[in-house]
């Protein structure tokens, strides 16, 4: 059976999410560490496991005419959004951390549309409006409670998150592979932390560095699937199903914390698994009704 690159990117990105859902609770577990400390671990942890696809896959470490700019663009966008993720996170709420964060896919459409001149439908655009909407009911964000500058840094994070994304599509369509991608932008970001994680060192307990080592390889499974995501598929066609992560972690949040959603998180899920499954059905047909018209 031919599966779709379409289909494969939303497994990959439904894939992703879960694992930075889980990866979110071993850094909460990991406790009151710097954020750079935890984002050190993250990266490297990340690298070593790329390295071994690389070699695994014989992936030739050379950068192919005409992509150093795309490479550089997401390292240098993923790395920062990293960064201004955890500051959002260690200074706000965590929910309206989260929510800030989750406009990476509603970028990732925008300069999508700007960079790659890919068409956006009426219909696809407001699918990812109402599912952001829908991420709104889930994480209730109290703006007027939040400090301006986090509150800018989380939104800067998101941004940067979305037009990295946007630039591992560029890099597929070039064939660059999803591990070497991953690789450069692991190395980039855990050469950047070093310094941060050496002079500001904390100590911490064999369960702590544990916790973080998992933490850092299930970044690594959320990042090679993001990676696999948008090399397969248009950011307007998959970039819905990135909000799976907010059911995921109202799932992980009850059983782990005990933290149950009230009737707003109720309505946002419905609100998103909704839009998802409309715009899943809205494509195959188009695509159905294309190619019998080809016929």
């Amino acid at each position: 059976m031919n599966i779709s690159n379409k289909t494969k990117g939303i497994v990959c990105i439904i894939i992703s999410s879960l694992s930075f859902g889980v990866m979110n609770i071993f850094i909460r577990l990991s406790g009151d560490l710097p954020s750079i400390q935890k984002s050190f671990f993250r990266n490297s942890v990340a690298l070593l496991f790329s390295l071994c696809f690389i070699v695994k896959d014989k992936v030739p470490l050379r950068i192919i005419p005409g992509t150093l700019r795309y490479l550089l663009i997401r390292a240098v966008c993923g790395t920062f959004a990293i960064l201004a993720n955890f500051y959002a996170v260690d200074h706000l709420v965590l929910a309206d951390a989260s929510m800030l964060n989750k406009m990476s896919p509603f970028f990732a459409v925008i300069f999508s549309c700007l960079l790659l001149k890919e068409k956006v439908s009426f219909l696809q655009g407001g699918s990812v409006v109402l599912a952001f909407l829908g991420s709104m009911l889930v994480v209730k964000p109290t703006f007027s409670n939040l400090d301006i500058g986090a509150s800018l840094f989380g939104l800067a994070g998101g941004m940067l998150a979305g037009l990295a994304y946007t630039t591992v599509r560029v890099m597929g369509h070039k064939g660059v592979k999803g591990s070497f991608i991953v690789g450069f932008f692991s190395l980039f970001s855990t050469l950047v932390a070093l310094p941060f994680f050496v002079l500001d060192y904390h100590p911490m307990s064999g369960r702590q560095l544990l916790y973080l080592i998992f933490a850092g390889a299930f970044a690594a499974s959320g990042q090679f699937g993001i990676t696999a995501a948008y090399s397969y598929a248009p950011a307007r066609e998959i970039s819905v199903y990135d909000y799976s992560q907010i059911l995921f972690s109202a799932i992980i949040g009850f059983f782990f914390f005990n933290q149950k959603p009230d009737i707003y998180s109720w309505v946002g899920y419905f609100v998103i698994c909704s839009t998802a499954v409309g715009m899943f059905v809205y494509d195959n047909r188009k695509i159905q009704q294309n190619h019998y018209e080809s016929l």
